[in-house]
């Protein structure tokens, strides 16, 4: 299945001031990230943010939540659809698709994407806009939630799949910033 823009939403969780200076490959997961968001933006995608006790952990990075006006939501549980707004919020969109960006891979983002698939939506995980502290905790992570059912993708993938051709009108805009 690919993605749609009609039917899909995007889902950052948790690239906080104090959790992304410690993830293998952050300057990789914090620019693909900021791309989803752009891509999103183009396709006029719902967006939503989580962030993981933003009291200890701080706010989201400036450099994603500046690429947005939609405000993070705090939460406590790891996943996202443990906390009763954000669980409104995703699953209240008529969109059944959901790409998920983020970390810590192997807690926040796969207990996220477990609770999504177990609601019923197609998942499409970014393997390269997501990160852990330890690479063999994402490469772990990525197999487990590739084996539950979940679609592990790349940021290039989601952008062309979301554009479909090369006459959309966003595909200048997006072609550049993958470039």
């Amino acid at each position: 299945m690919l993605i749609e823009a009609g039917r899909a939403q995007l889902l950052v969780v948790d690239v906080q001031e104090r959790l992304a200076p410690v993830v293998a490959g952050r300057e990789g997961v914090v620019r693909n990230t900021a791309i989803l968001l752009d891509a999103a933006a183009a396709h006029l995608l719902p967006v939503t943010l989580s962030e993981q006790y933003p009291r200890g952990l701080g706010p989201t990075l400036p450099e994603i939540a500046g690429r947005t006006a939609v405000a993070p939501l705090a939460k406590t549980a790891f996943s996202c659809l443990a906390d009763a707004e954000l669980r409104a919020r995703i699953l209240g969109h008529d969109r059944d698709q959901l790409v998920v960006a983020g970390i810590e891979a192997h807690v926040c983002v796969l207990q996220s994407v477990m609770d999504l698939l177990a609601a019923g939506r197609a998942v499409f995980v970014v393997d390269d806009a997501c990160g852990s502290r330890r690479p063999e905790s994402h490469a772990a992570a990525m197999a487990r939630m590739h084996a539950a059912g979940a679609a592990v993708v790349t940021t290039e993938m989601v952008v062309f799949e979301l554009l479909r051709t090369a006459t959309a009108p966003a595909f200048r805009d997006m072609s550049r910033l993958i470039r």
